[in-house]
């Protein structure tokens, strides 16, 4: 009788591309529901929004990436907005991408939808300016002057939140969410120039460059990737989409060791029985 294991070593592949699909495919239908570990620089960024006092002044949220990187980031923002919206705390949102105006409108209006906020009252939306550096460093001097009208054409000087706005001095928290170096531009130049206080996002793939920044409290916060995100939605208590992400990565991660464990002891056994003919 042939070893099974033999058998698996012939599987056809297109076997394997179906267990990955269902592997992918089950958890999106059917939420697992797989616990998240909450880790040091997940819990901080959470507790500096939870620090904020809704009369103090806006928390700013600049959305830089665009359609790319949107899986990772897209999460980070949506529960970033709930939980600044549950706490009535008030958001300036941005961006200094050029991809990424819609995005940040799309999330901003959806969210602020769910909480029945009022536009110029609970957020605000700036839109897009083009010069990275150029408008951190005119934003610390005169957001009014850097962003004369919103994305929408209002004058910014009209909308009722922005009135007592000037410069950056008037915002406690800045948070940046990002897959590129603008995040070190905002330490560079907001955090190092105008001493503001910095809570980060990045994609995983990034986010091991940003880690000397916490050490040296330059960032006060920082979520990594789908995973940073599925911490921040279990701290806000609001799963949606990067937890069920991780429930699809952990069961494919899980499905794969598996076939690479069977993989290698078939190989060895193969050789092994070839070795003694």
């Amino acid at each position: 009788m042939k070893n099974p294991i033999f058998k698996f070593l012939t599987t056809d592949r297109r076997a394997i591309f179906l267990l990955v699909g269902l592997a992918v495919v089950i958890p999106l239908l059917a939420p697992l529901g797989l616990p998240v570990d909450i880790t040091k620089p997940a819990r901080d960024f959470y507790e500096s929004i939870e620090a904020l006092e809704p009369t103090r002044g806006p928390l700013l949220l600049s959305m830089d990436y665009d359609p790319g990187t949107v899986p990772e980031l897209n999460p980070m923002s949506i529960a970033l907005l709930r939980h600044c919206f549950d706490k009535n705390i008030r958001v300036v949102v941005m961006t200094l991408l050029p991809g990424g105006p819609g995005l940040a409108e799309q999330v901003t209006t959806q969210i602020s939808q769910e909480f029945n906020n009022t536009y110029g009252e609970d957020y605000v939306y700036l839109g897009y300016k083009v010069g990275t550096a150029a408008v951190m460093l005119s934003m610390g001097e005169d957001i009014h002057g850097t962003f004369p009208l919103d994305y929408y054409g209002t004058p910014v000087g009209e909308l009722p939140m922005m009135q007592e706005i000037k410069t950056l001095a008037d915002i406690p928290l800045i948070v940046t969410i990002s897959g590129t170096a603008i995040i070190e531009s905002w330490i560079a130049y907001a955090g190092a120039r105008y001493h503001k206080t910095i809570a980060a996002g990045a994609t995983a793939v990034m986010v091991p460059q940003f880690y000397p920044y916490l050490q040296t409290d330059q960032l006060v916060g920082l979520l990594g990737g789908l995973k940073g995100a599925a911490e921040y939605e279990e701290l806000v208590h609001h799963p949606d989409f990067a937890t069920v992400g991780m429930d699809v990565q952990s069961i494919v991660h899980f499905l794969i060791v598996l076939l690479v464990i069977f993989g290698n002891i078939g190989y060895f056994i193969q050789r092994r029985s070839k070795s003694k003919v």
